[in-house]
């Protein structure tokens, strides 16, 4: 039987089931990461066991699932994480890092970094992926707290505030697109309705926030990040000439520029049945795994050959910078894969049957909806199509105005309390050396945070407009 076919079913004690079992086995990961310190990895692979076994499916799906997820992560976000662990180290190396930050904390006062950063994170965030800004990211983010001699969290959530609000809520990323395209909403007035409802999401949940989420968990940086060595951050001696401070921003932003344009070209010309050349092109080099390949190749010039660099001593810097993430890598594959066990036993299935009889406001369904699969699944795209596939019947009354608010309902709710069922809990929990306890009370609490500012502006503006 089909998913959506599967989801069309009555409920039934199987579902309820499910349901339980899911929670029984998020518990057991998290039992055994904080209390029996069993190494995430590990506690992944027999939660998703846990899931497949107990939910009665094949016991080769069980694998398969499990394989399946770990891969789907992996083939993108795991390639992502190495490319930008390269990048990061070539800047650091180079004295790149530091000329920024040194730029940064020159030009802003104290009390200014946070919101500093959230700008800049909502910047490199509009094109980009989370993942992909947070690894980009990620040394500013722990140099800044290191001079700054404040808090990691008072300057890390600003900036994962806004590159997770820019991917939740603002199209061009998938999970807006998605909706869009379900419900039938304009996408220009979705734009203009989302760029509305995340700037002052971003307000509350990052800079507001961080404070609260510094006396949460005051942690300082951590000694290694992204494969970088930020308590040793030393110019490598054999750089001549240390890039400039407007080379090295070229050189960080140039993957989002490539990802800007191919944005722009999608939306000014959505027929991609007849494309041109320059669009085939363009939609090539936007893609983020070339844009992330051709940004090394040009740290390997701006931050390498042209600081005085080697090829010998720049080839041993990007292996350098490999190893420290290769946990990283694991443990965010494993936490695809136990998504994917949740998905393949059918607790996402489970949820959609709830809401076929949900009598309520279709902005509210559709948000509880994608907190319901969020909260089942981990996947934000998942609870995203989903929900949009449920609700989309509903949507044919709406109008224009209403249908973007409801895209935009959708996407706030895909973006509740991620968890340990979510690949990206536990990129944040690794790259910044938190325990999962402090990962629980900053970054889920602040996604939380958002997905409920976020609905609520949406359900504002509900009011407002027509």
């Amino acid at each position: 039987m089909k998913a959506s076919e599967a989801s069309q079913q009555p409920w039934n004690s199987h579902d309820t089931w499910l349901v339980v079992l899911a929670a029984l086995c998020i518990g057991l990961i998290v039992l055994l990461i904080a209390k029996f310190k069993m190494h995430p990895f590990l506690a992944l692979i027999l939660g998703a066991a846990g899931v497949g076994l107990g939910s009665g499916i094949e016991l080769g799906k069980v694998v398969t699932n499990f394989e399946t997820g770990v891969g789907s992560v992996l083939q993108e976000v795991g390639l992502l994480i190495a490319l930008g662990a390269m990048l990061g180290k070539l800047m650091a190396d180079s004295g790149g890092a530091n000329k920024v930050v040194d730029t940064l904390l020159a030009k802003v006062s104290g009390a200014m970094v946070p919101w500093t950063m959230a700008l800049v994170a909502v910047i490199i965030g509009l094109p980009m992926f989370f993942e992909i800004g947070l690894v980009l990211l990620l040394p500013v983010i722990v140099l800044v707290a290191q001079r700054a001699q404040t808090k990691l969290m008072r300057i890390a959530i600003p900036a994962l505030a806004g590159l997770s609000v820019l991917h939740g809520l603002v199209p061009p990323h998938p999970g807006p697109l998605i909706a869009i395209q379900a419900v039938n909403a304009p996408l220009g007035l979705t734009l203009l309705f989302g760029i509305l409802v995340a700037i002052p999401t971003v307000i509350i949940c990052g800079p507001i926030f961080s404070r609260l989420a510094a006396r949460w968990v005051p942690v300082a940086a951590p000694q290694t990040a992204g494969g970088v060595d930020t308590q040793n951050n030393q110019t490598d001696p054999e750089v001549k000439r240390p890039p400039s401070f407007g080379i090295t921003v070229f050189t960080i932003v140039f993957p989002v520029l490539l990802m800007l344009v191919k944005a722009v070209v999608d939306i000014l010309s959505p027929d991609s049945k007849n494309p041109s050349t320059i669009r085939v092109v363009v939609d090539f080099i936007g893609e983020p795994l070339v844009a992330m390949t051709l940004a090394v190749l040009l740290a390997m010039l701006t931050f390498g050959y042209a600081v005085g660099l080697g090829g010998a001593a720049i080839a041993k810097k990007i292996g350098q910078s490999v190893g420290p993430i290769a946990a990283v890598i694991l443990i965010v594959g494993a936490g695809g894969g136990f998504k994917q066990s949740l998905i393949g036993a059918g607790v996402g299935d489970s949820v959609a049957k709830w809401a076929q009889g949900a009598s309520i406001s279709v902005l509210l369904l559709g948000f509880l909806i994608a907190v319901a699969l969020r909260l089942a699944t981990g996947s934000a795209t998942v609870a995203t199509i989903t929900s949009a596939g449920i609700v989309a019947p509903l949507a044919g009354s709406l109008s224009p105005a209403q249908a973007a608010l409801l895209a935009l309902a959708i996407g706030a709710g895909s973006l509740f309390l991620s968890h340990v069922n979510d690949a990206g809990f536990w990129l944040v929990k690794e790259l910044f050396g938190l325990t999962v306890g402090q990962t629980f009370k900053t970054w889920s609490v602040m996604e939380t945070l958002i997905s409920v500012v976020g609905f609520g502006l949406v359900m504002l503006l509900s009011v407002v407009i027509a």
